[in-house]
Formats: structure tokens, sequence, C-alpha cells
């Protein structure tokens, strides 16, 4: 879907949604010839390399299934059988890698077996994990790939070093053939099982992202918390303690010490404000977006225009996001873009909830510049949101995520 959505601001500036691609693409394959060219020496590698191979993934196979099959009769035989389908995930992966060397086909890695710590996770026991691993699609079709490839190694060995020596001249284009179906059995049966299965690999990675960002807010409200607060409370402590040794003997200086120390409980109360404005600020709480962006608007150094069109507040950990988006968005025009004018919209289009930041600086702002911005794509991403940057060298830059919608009826909120 690359239809462009619009703000509803009518501020005229596009927004393009790409959808992030889940598979890579295979590399363009040059044409068979007559005179054989480096791509064709690579198959007929491959053709030749299918009969050792072939053989060596069929006894494995059938070993391992018959005798796991026997002695299913026993204790051993269902954790033989798991232990020989996660064998046969490597010989996938073993085909895979060829199919990429010498057929340059593109595919995915399937997800791995949830495990952790020891092969297995905190909340199940050794039995599941069998278990699970028996119940395995890709292992499975990793197994039935071997099977099938015995026959065909050997009737594809034959044919191309027949050809080498009897068929040269067609050669190139008799393997093209052979190798196109050692394609589509690679695409069939070693590829992920189906878009579900690819998603599940996608929030794992998400999973993590969120796990180092939780502990990077972590250290940042600690080292706040240590370097500012903390620090001038103790400060107040040692001040009013020397207040109080000198208050009968010079109550000048001990009032001298009590006004720098209400001094000092000032600031550390402001810097109490801003770090709990920094965690989750009381306005975004009380009055919602509209409200909690203006006044982050206000602190930026150029002037910026807020529109929120929403006809309902969204759920608080979207709405969370959207907030602390916009004002890392607004920090990074004030400290580099050195913009004179700057304008946040935010409106829901469908199940998502749009954010557009626009600014008139000096542009080139990208995502590996070391801004922050590559932190908030990654945040975003985590979350199954969008992160579009446009900002090409002298401006305008045009900033829109996008997250999705959940609402507070919906979200218990």
């Amino acid at each position: 879907m690359t239809d462009p959505l619009s703000s509803p601001t009518g501020s005229g500036r596009p927004y393009g949604r790409p959808l992030p691609s889940s598979r890579t693409p295979s590399e363009p394959l040059p044409p068979a010839r007559f005179a054989f060219g480096g791509q064709t020496w690579r198959e007929i590698a491959h053709l030749l390399a299918n009969l050792p191979l072939a053989l060596l993934g069929f006894v494995y196979v059938t070993t391992v299934l018959f005798t796991s099959a026997f002695l299913t009769l026993t204790v051993i035989g269902f954790p033989l059988l798991a232990a020989a389908l996660m064998g046969a995930r490597q010989l996938g992966r073993v085909e895979r890698m060829r199919a990429r060397a010498l057929l340059r086909v593109r595919v995915d890695e399937p997800s791995p077996l949830p495990f952790r710590g020891g092969g297995r996770r905190a909340d199940e026991g050794f039995f599941a994990q069998v278990w699970m691993s028996v119940k395995d699609p890709v292992g499975w079709r990793s197994m039935l790939y071997e099977l099938i490839r015995m026959p065909w190694g050997i009737a594809t060995f034959v044919i191309t070093l027949t050809g080498l020596f009897v068929a040269w001249p067609v050669l190139p284009y008799i393997v093209r053939g052979l190798t196109n179906v050692d394609r589509v059995m690679v695409r069939s049966l070693l590829s992920p099982s189906d878009e579900l299965e690819r998603r599940i690999a996608e929030l794992e990675s998400d999973r993590g992202v969120v796990v180092d960002t939780a502990a990077a807010d972590l250290r940042r409200i600690e080292r706040d918390l240590h370097d500012g607060a903390q620090a001038r409370l103790v400060n107040l402590a040692m001040g009013l303690g020397l207040a109080k040794e000198k208050l009968l003997e010079d109550p000048d200086a001990a009032a001298t010490m009590v006004a720098e120390a209400h001094g000092e409980v000032k600031l550390a109360l402001q810097e109490l404000r801003d770090l709990a404005r920094g965690i989750h600020p009381a306005v975004l709480t009380d009055r919602g977006l509209d409200a909690a962006l203006s006044a982050v608007a206000s602190r930026c150094t150029a002037p910026v225009k807020v529109t929120v069109d929403l006809a309902a507040r969204p759920a608080a950990a979207i709405e969370g996001i959207a907030y602390f988006t916009v004002s890392e968005l607004l920090q990074n025009i004030s400290k580099h873009s050195g913009a004179r004018a700057a304008s946040v919209d935010v409106w829901r289009s469908d199940d998502r909830l749009l954010i557009q930041v626009w600014d008139d600086g000096r542009g080139g702002a990208r995502l590996d510049g070391g801004t922050g911005i590559a932190g908030l794509a990654e945040r975003l991403g985590a979350v199954d949101g969008l992160f579009v940057i446009e900002s090409p060298v002298g401006g305008p830059t045009t900033v829109t995520a996008e997250l999705p919608w959940r609402g507070r009826d919906a979200a218990g909120g």
C-alpha cells in the first residue's frame, strides 16, 4: 500500500507509508549462454555436489527415523527424535547456504525454537521442550527435503556428468532447467513456514530492543537522581547540620546557611519535577497529547505550531510513545537544525496514529547521524510502528512516525 496519506491540516506534505519487507529478494540471474559463464559453472558444481550431499542427508534421515521409531517404545525414543529434528534443521541450513552461494537464491532463515538458557525456557520443563522439537515443522520439512533429494541427486549427477562429455553445447540450458527445480525445492521446503513464522522472528528481535530501551531508561533515571537531586539533598543536609551547630553561637551565619539551604531545596524540587516530566509528564496523564505537546513545543527554540486532531485519546502506552517521539524530535530541532519555524501534526487514520514533525532548518538529518533518530526508529519498530525521515541537505526536514492505534477502552486505560 503506497497511496500517500496527507495531514488533515492541509499542509500538503505527502506521507508515503513504506511497507517493511520480510523477504530479501533473490539476485537476478544472468541468461544461460552457449559459452559457459561463471554462473553456469556454479550451477554445474551445485548439481554435481547434489549426489554426495543427498546421500549423506538420506542416510542420516532414514537412520534416525527408523532408530527413533523403534525406540519410541522406550523413554529415549522421543528425545532422540527431537534431537534428530534439530540435526535436520542444521542440514537445511547447510543447503540454504549452498543455494545462496551457488544458485543465488535468497531464502530467509527460519526462526529458531524459543529455547533459553541451557536449551530450556524458564517456564517449561524438559518434556515440554522435547514435544516442541517433535512438533517443529521446519525440522520435518528439512527431513522431507533430504528424502526426496536422493533420487533427484542421482538423476542430476548423472545428467550433468554425461552432458559435460556428450552434450556440452546445450549443457547451460539443461543445467539452468535442473537448477530451477532445485530453486523451487529450496524455496518450498527450506524457507520459513509462513508469514506468521517470519513475524515471530521480527517480534523476537523487537523484544530485545524493548528490553534494551527499558534498561537504558532505568540507567538514565538512576544517573539523573544520583548526579542531580540526590547530590543537592546531600548538600542540603550538610548545610542544615552546619546551621544547627552555629545557631546559638552565630545566629547571623546560621540564617545565611538556612537561606542557602532554602535555595538548594528549590533547585532539588525543580530537578525532581524535570525528572518526573522526563519519565511521564503529569500534563500528559491529565489533559492528553494536545496539552502535553503544546507544553513541550513551548520549550523549543523555534516557534512550533501544534495541531492534534484526535476524537479520542489513544491507550496510555501509545500516547506516551507519541509524546516522547515528538519531544525527542523537537529537541533535535532546537539543538541541530537552526530552524526558524516548525510544526507538529497528529491525527488518526483507520487503525494507525500518525505523527508528522516538520521544520525549515538546514536538513541533512539521517538515521545514522548520531542525534538519537536511530533509537527512535528502533523504539517505534519494536511496537509495530514505522519511522520515515525526509531531510535533504538545505532542508526542510519532514519526519513521519506511525504507531498502531489502540483506544483507552480496549487497553483498559
